[in-house]
């Protein structure tokens, strides 16, 4: 198996290679070429890390001894074995995305990457420093600095969007330890901070001295398949436990519902439908930024349209970056196309697909979005009714599943995806639920413990008295130079 651009550029390369680039030369992300026949039956009664092995070593066959790095990512990391367990709430089946390191489901990806950027720089036989760059609108960022914090021959470098996280989104990062990390802010937002990024690699990939000697640029964003690739795995772990809890029969279709923003983790459910998993439909689920819903019901992408700070920030994004993937795999791999689409959002800020191509795209996925009241009922009613305590992003994506339910009506099991501890947005929930939250957001995690009854993760626990190490904030055209710097300084340490 091979690895080419979405846009066409370049030769194809291993998997080794595309996990280590992070992305292709010309701008675009790497996608598999000549993909073989994939067992999904196989999986369904393996444990979560075999079951993982066996994805991941079909997606990145250039990698050897899967298992352990496997097992490395994820053995006594997570607070349960299964990784992601399914729960049963009310007519649902909610997938529980935050029982790792970092109460989010970007956990799951980033446990497995540093892995990956280690076993794939030893295969290539690179001796450079992997410099890993990341833009991030909340959860990211501090899972991939827990992965990579202290990891030998990488160091890694996190922006995030200055007042666009959470207070605790944004503790967890600023009071990272570790020798090999810088986190800095960016006075934007997360587009802003993830256009910054691109630059930075197409920058390095038209002139090498841009990095200096001793440095290979590579992301930690979905834009990296090693990223995407484990997400995929979820979407099997909760087909399985439908099964083995007989809510299922092998075959049967079931719907997810997926709270997104750059569309990684939705599309990580349209490469598991591609491999065989019976997949319903892909619901897609939007905040107030409802770029992507507007764009998978009319076909036009616009992203020259108002941006919205909102209670469930991980999706105030407006350049869905892993669309592109979805383009190239609908298209039947049209490259031209994509190219073409993707030069219209640089120069114009929209563009429109083919009305075929839309049709397409309509068969598998469904679109809806509920802004920050509907969020907040939903919490609430959640709760009251349930007694199930949701985070602003799981709230979006329950209300939108029952958005389908009402209007398309299905008699197929709804997984909805949860994407993180509630206590991660402490003040949101708390006001959803009725009360005035305490003006220290850390104290609001305590306040929210004792208004349910749940318990705070382990990890945020003493979140708000870590020392603060790093206070760096910049504009976006200084982001280049920031990155140069910090290389330099890096260099000369070592």
């Amino acid at each position: 198996m091979f690895y080419v651009s979405t846009r066409g550029g370049g030769e194809p390369i291993t998997s080794t290679k595309a996990v280590l680039n992070g992305i292709a030369p010309d701008g675009g992300l790497y996608m598999p070429r000549g993909v073989g026949a994939f067992d999904w039956k196989a999986l369904l009664d393996l444990s979560t890390q075999e079951m993982s092995e066996k994805i991941l070593s079909w997606f990145l066959p250039d990698f050897p001894d899967m298992a352990g790095i496997v097992h490395r990512a994820y053995h006594g990391k997570f607070d349960t074995e299964e990784l992601t367990p399914v729960v049963p709430v009310g007519d649902k089946y909610v997938l529980e995305l935050f029982h790792g390191p970092t109460s989010a489901f970007k956990d799951v990806a980033l446990s497995v990457l540093p892995q990956l950027i280690t076993s794939a720089r030893g295969v290539e036989n690179v001796r450079e420093e992997i410099v890993i760059l990341t833009a991030t609108s909340g959860d990211t960022g501090k899972a991939a600095l827990e992965g990579f914090h202290d990891v030998p021959g990488t160091s890694i470098i996190v922006f995030y969007p200055d007042g666009g996280v959470s207070a605790v989104q944004k503790a967890q990062m600023v009071t990272q330890e570790g020798a090999n990390v810088r986190v800095c802010a960016v006075r934007g937002n997360f587009d802003d901070a993830q256009t910054g990024v691109k630059e930075i690699f197409a920058a390095a990939s038209a002139d090498p001295a841009v990095t200096g000697d001793g440095a290979m640029l590579s992301s930690a964003n979905s834009i990296n398949i090693g990223r995407l690739a484990p997400q995929v795995v979820y979407y099997f772990k909760a087909y399985a436990e439908l099964c083995k809890n007989g809510v299922i029969r092998v075959g049967d279709l079931v719907d997810y519902t997926v709270p997104t923003g750059n569309f990684g983790d939705i599309l990580a459910g349209y490469l598991a439908k591609t491999m065989g998993l019976p997949v319903g439909t892909l619901i897609c689920a939007s905040n107030a930024n409802r770029v992507l819903t507007d764009f998978l019901r009319t076909g036009r992408y616009d992203r020259m349209r108002p941006f919205y700070k909102t209670e469930s920030p991980s999706m105030d994004i407006l350049v869905s970056s892993n669309l592109e993937r979805l383009l190239y795999l609908a298209s039947g791999e049209d490259t031209a196309l994509v190219s073409d689409l993707m030069a219209q959002l640089r120069e114009k800020g929209s563009y429109d697909i083919p009305e075929t191509l839309l049709k397409t795209l309509q068969k598998d996925f469904w679109a809806g979005c509920a802004d920050d009241a509907m969020t907040d009922r939903t919490i609430g009613d959640v709760w009251k009714t349930h007694n199930y305590l949701c985070d602003t992003h799981t709230a979006v994506a329950w209300n939108v599943a029952e958005q389908y339910a009402k209007e398309v009506g299905s008699d197929r099991p709804n997984v909805v995806l949860s994407t993180a501890s509630a206590y991660k947005f402490p003040a949101a929930v708390v006001r959803a639920l009725g009360e005035t939250p305490d003006e220290n957001e850390f104290a609001v995690m305590e306040q929210l413990r004792k208004m349910t009854g749940t318990e705070i993760p382990k990890n945020l626990a003493d979140i708000g008295s870590r020392t603060v190490r790093h206070r760096d904030v910049e504009d976006k055209t200084a982001m280049l130079e920031y990155v140069q710097n910090a290389i330099k300084e890096r260099m000369q340490k070592e």
